[in-house]
């Protein structure tokens, strides 16, 4: 017969059997758990989503990617061309016009005005397709409108108080093959995307460019080009000629002034991201240069009181600013690394 001694001493072994089962049952779960999201993302699979095909790429992501207004509030809601025409050359003041689906192969164009306060508004949501996009008026909102494979220019625009936004100008063809061009005052320029811009001449297709060498083409002033995205862009990602520059074919009439261009992705092929020729007060300003450059941004022929600031400039690129005599008066920025 066992004593209680004996009893008391199995009854502590089987114990520390149990304990240490536990124990190693504990570690072996702790060193099967996943690593932390820190150091690695969860690679759980997720239920499948039916998604509708695009009719178009989307813009990247960084910039040149925004969300689109919704469309909402719509006094015409068109879904082909034809009634994108009607609709548009009726338009009338606070018009808010809605489109969607693939209404190529006509243009966007608007030749009516809004007012200050009733402005007339296109609506694409990201996703109506044109061969283009023309605005000749005043007060006119585009916003999320895709130009695909449209006869150059993608996008022009000609007028006041324009604002083409979360919209797209891709592969432009003909010509010089330019995303976008404008003319006028007080226009605004944010969230787009211009890409594969050839042209018909190789290294001559710009991302958007601009020049003031008649009635037709006035100098700019007021303009703000922001948060837009230029990918595979032959030639400059903005070209802005005065109407005084070298070229030699300005009108000589007005000043253009008063750009700012920031926050913007520049992937281009030409010797510098942005020509500036006699155009003053001009703002640079963080914004991304990865193309194969030899420098950043140019300013000559009296453009003055020029601004750069908080650019990253990709390795490679000789130097950030090349400016000439004539442009340094008011220059404020990184020291000049040569000519323009």
């Amino acid at each position: 017969m066992k004593t209680w001694r004996s009893w008391s001493t199995l009854l502590l072994g089987l114990a520390a059997v149990v304990a240490l089962s536990l124990a190693t049952t504990v570690i072996l779960t702790v060193r099967d758990k996943p690593s932390s999201p820190r150091s690695r993302p969860d690679t759980a699979p997720s239920p499948p989503v039916a998604m509708a095909p695009a009719p178009a790429p989307a813009p990247s992501g960084g910039p040149g990617q925004a969300q689109p207004e919704a469309l909402t509030g719509c006094t015409a809601q068109v879904t082909d061309g034809a009634a994108m025409t009607q609709a548009l050359s009726s338009a009338a003041p606070g018009a808010r016009i809605c489109l969607a689906g693939v209404l190529s192969p006509a243009r966007l164009t608007v030749q009516h005005s809004g007012t200050a306060d009733r402005p007339i508004t296109i609506l694409g949501g990201g996703k109506a397709v044109t061969s283009g996009i023309t605005v000749e008026a005043d007060h006119v909102v585009i916003d999320g409108v895709i130009a695909q494979q449209p006869k150059a220019p993608g996008i022009s625009l000609k007028g006041s108080n324009i604002t083409v936004k979360n919209s797209a100008s891709l592969s432009p063809q003909g010509g010089d093959g330019d995303g976008i061009r404008f003319w006028g005052s007080d226009i605004k320029i944010l969230h787009n995307t211009v890409r594969d811009t050839r042209g018909t001449e190789r290294r001559h297709a710009d991302c958007m460019q601009t020049f003031a060498t008649d009635e037709s083409h006035p100098a700019s002033q007021n303009v703000l080009i922001d948060s837009n995205r230029c990918e595979k862009i032959d030639n400059i990602c903005l070209i802005a000629e005065g109407p005084n520059s070298e070229a030699g074919d300005g009108s000589g009439e007005g000043r253009s002034t008063n750009f700012v261009f920031s926050n913007n992705y520049c992937d281009n092929g030409a010797g510098q991201a942005l020509f500036i020729d006699d155009v003053s007060n001009v703002q640079v300003i963080n914004n991304d240069v990865v193309g194969k450059v030899n420098k950043a941004f140019a300013f000559q022929n009296d453009s003055t009181d020029a601004t750069v600031a908080r650019n990253r400039i990709a390795p490679g690129i000789r130097y950030e600013v090349g400016i000439d005599d004539s442009s340094e008066r008011g220059y404020k920025g990184p020291e000049p690394g040569g000519g323009p």
